[in-house]
């Protein structure tokens, strides 16, 4: 099968067209610039040259290949509406990358929610959110109504050393070079939000499945367990030799360091189970916990 993958540099994408090409797929990726589509060549990826508003590079990249993922961004409305446009009455699967901070709360840290969310929850984002989920539903619909078999996953934390050009994953990184800087684990207030996570290799066994036999406008949530935000800068400072050391911010100073993403990536709740993954897919991961990944040096 012919893939087209936008993102084909970063943690995910790079990850994934790499399993796509162990399994035997041709990958097609998005890059930027000459020199970026002479790296992935020599990862068996054939480049695309352009960016997420080059409509007309889109529209023949999608046309020409067999199906298409989109792990470059979650939050570029255009990029999925000129994909939908290119590919309606297809039937080709299209696959869009979400994100689980889509149903983070602002609880700096301070508490566990109780609320768990499925695939088939009801949604109500924080505003930095909103304009995701919408494109979630977009995607989704142009399943039902557009000729599009439409895929949505949306991972939570993932951890693990990627596959690709980018080695490294969002969150565990960034709280570990922090960690490093001042020589304990960092969390927001007392740590105790919990956020599902799920480990790279078994997400990228999800868009596989996906990619064979997801139902059309289906949602899949991907985490494979969780963890309270205090246990994992605990984990962080024990594979950095500080013996399990913390230290804590409070909201104001942790966005002073990273933003609004301190805000709703590290000091929210975000737990979610990946019901319809199992289920309906036969999605099995077997991956290391986070803690367990954190302490081998698995980052």
């Amino acid at each position: 099968m012919k893939v087209f993958v936008t993102g084909v540099t970063g943690y995910i994408g790079g990850s994934l067209a790499n399993r796509l090409i162990e399994n035997g797929h041709e990958v097609f990726g998005l890059v930027r610039t000459e020199e970026k589509a002479s790296l992935i060549k020599h990862l068996g990826i054939h480049p695309i040259i352009g960016t997420l508003d080059s409509r007309d590079v889109l529209i023949d990249a999608a046309k020409s290949t067999n199906a298409t993922i989109n792990t470059a961004s979650s939050d570029h409305r255009g990029v999925v509406e000129v994909l939908v446009e290119a590919l309606r009455g297809s039937e080709k699967p299209l696959i869009h990358t979400s994100g689980t901070s889509i149903i983070a709360d602002d609880a700096q840290g301070e508490y566990e929610s109780a609320r768990i969310f499925h695939d088939d929850s009801a949604l109500e984002p924080i505003p930095i959110r909103s304009a995701r989920v919408e494109i979630d539903r977009f995607v989704r619909k142009s399943g039902i109504d557009g000729g599009v078999r439409s895929v949505v996953i949306c991972p939570s934390m993932i951890y693990g050393t990627g596959l690709g050009l980018q080695k490294n994953s969002d969150q565990i990184p960034k709280l570990t070079e922090i960690a490093n800087r001042t020589r304990s684990g960092r969390c927001v207030g007392r740590g105790l939000n919990r956020w599902s996570n799920v480990f790279i290799r078994d997400l990228l066994d999800l868009y596989l499945l996906a990619l064979e036999k997801a139902p059309t406008g289906s949602f899949f949530f991907a985490e494979n367990g969780e963890e309270p935000l205090w246990r994992v800068a605990e984990a962080i400072s024990y594979s950095l030799g500080f013996g399990g050391t913390l230290s804590h911010w409070c909201i104001d100073d942790a966005i002073a360091e990273f933003g609004d993403w301190a805000r709703f990536a590290i000091g929210s709740n975000s737990r979610v189970r990946a019901i319809n993954a199992r289920r309906l897919l036969g999605w099995n991961p077997t991956g290391p916990s986070l803690v367990e990944a954190v302490l081998e040096g698995a980052k």
